[in-house]
């Protein structure tokens, strides 16, 4: 409902505003989408590469480092 809304508000503010502008709003939606589509399938690969077997040969694998070989810490 809010979305249904939310739609017919800015289409009616797209309406009003002049060519030149319009076409900055379109650039934008634009670039919005792009972002939102490589982040979903950023997620999907994650979700895939998590879920399959590929790498399950690596559970049997001897842990080569750990935390104490770390000669610098990042805190971010």
């Amino acid at each position: 409902m809010i979305k249904d809304t939310l739609t017919k508000t800015t289409i009616q503010a797209i309406k009003k505003l002049p060519d030149n502008k319009l076409v900055e709003v379109a650039e934008f939606v634009d670039s919005l989408s792009q972002r939102l589509e490589v982040t979903n399938f950023s997620f999907e690969l994650a979700k895939l590469s998590s879920t399959t077997k590929s790498f399950d040969f690596l559970k049997d694998e001897e842990e080569l480092y750990s935390i104490a070989d770390l000669k610098e810490v990042y805190n971010g």
